[in-house]
């Protein structure tokens, strides 16, 4: 990866645009010398056309929120056949937005991005919902009310669906079987950075599945640019480097990590996890050794 895509990516995070920008970089993981114009102004169009069908459905005052989504689900669902891919999990191209937008399919984060700046196109506020095991939509309400009673959630997934508390417990037991309590504050919208991290871990998730560690390698790069105090992926970076038998990169990012991860209050399966990245340590020390 070039060091000017990491700082192109850097600076889109850090920017008050939009997800899109940020997205269409990391697509470039996969197709270097993808143009983002043509995306975005496709976006821009259809946020157009969804603004000039809540100007056309404005016949007796303002929409309610539930009337704006759901013109706005019907157009990208029904009118655009934007759709879900239920076997998409571990296909790469459901990860990015120009693949996306191209195919009209996706996995619920990518089809939130695409709900969400289209939203933000056409004058709706959209906020994304970092929920465990299946990301989600909020149509928040006005400042000051409560978000259990004014806040719409939303399953991009299912093509807008407009979720009950009830069935966002049933997602969260169906995707982690009890492992994770249900509670309110896991709706909260998250911010521009938490989502795209979320995208890169599905994503890097993706490619070790695949074995094609260089690929994920450049992942880890763009989660560690926007949050260098991830030692997870630092530790996972320092791995890949091992598996591609770059060892003095590996030993770097596992000395860190050792260094930088907490070693009180382990439980036991973090405490074989210390250890088995100590023995990769040792053996990285001697490889690197004999290398000079």
């Amino acid at each position: 990866m070039k060091g000017d895509l990491v700082g192109e990516f850097v600076r889109a995070v850090a920017s008050d645009e939009g997800l899109a920008s940020s997205a269409l970089i990391i697509a470039r993981l996969d197709c270097p010398q993808l143009d983002p114009a043509p995306y975005l102004r496709r976006l821009d169009e259809m946020g157009a056309a969804a603004h000039a069908r809540f100007r056309s459905a404005q016949h007796s005052g303002s929409l309610s929120r539930h009337e704006a989504v759901a013109i706005l689900s019907s157009y990208l669902f029904e009118d655009l056949r934007l759709s879900s891919d239920p076997d998409g999990d571990d296909d790469p191209r459901n990860s990015f937005l120009n693949e996306v937008l191209d195919r009209r399919v996706g996995i619920p984060i990518t089809l939130g991005v695409v709900y969400m700046e289209v939203a933000r196109r056409a004058g709706i506020r959209i906020e994304g919902i970092t929920f465990p095991g299946h990301f989600l939509l909020l149509c928040p309400g006005d400042p000051g009310e409560e978000l259990s009673s004014a806040s719409l959630v939303l399953d991009p997934f299912e093509a807008g669906a407009v979720l009950s508390e009830r069935e966002c417990r049933e997602i969260l037991h169906e995707r982690l079987g009890g492992q994770v309590d249900f509670h309110p504050a896991l709706l909260a919208p998250a911010t521009k950075q938490q989502i795209l991290a979320r995208l890169l871990v599905h994503l890097k998730r993706v490619y070790v599945g695949m074995r094609s560690f260089p690929q994920a390698r450049e992942v880890t790069r763009l989660l560690l640019a926007i949050n260098p105090s991830a030692s997870a992926e630092l530790r996972d970076r320092g791995l890949l480097a091992y598996h591609l038998r770059d060892f003095p990169a590996a030993l770097h990012d596992l000395e860190t990590y050792l260094r930088l991860a907490p070693s009180d209050e382990l439980d036991q399966d973090d405490r074989e996890e210390r250890e088995q990245i100590w023995q990769h340590v040792k053996t990285l020390r001697r490889r690197v050794a004999s290398l000079n």
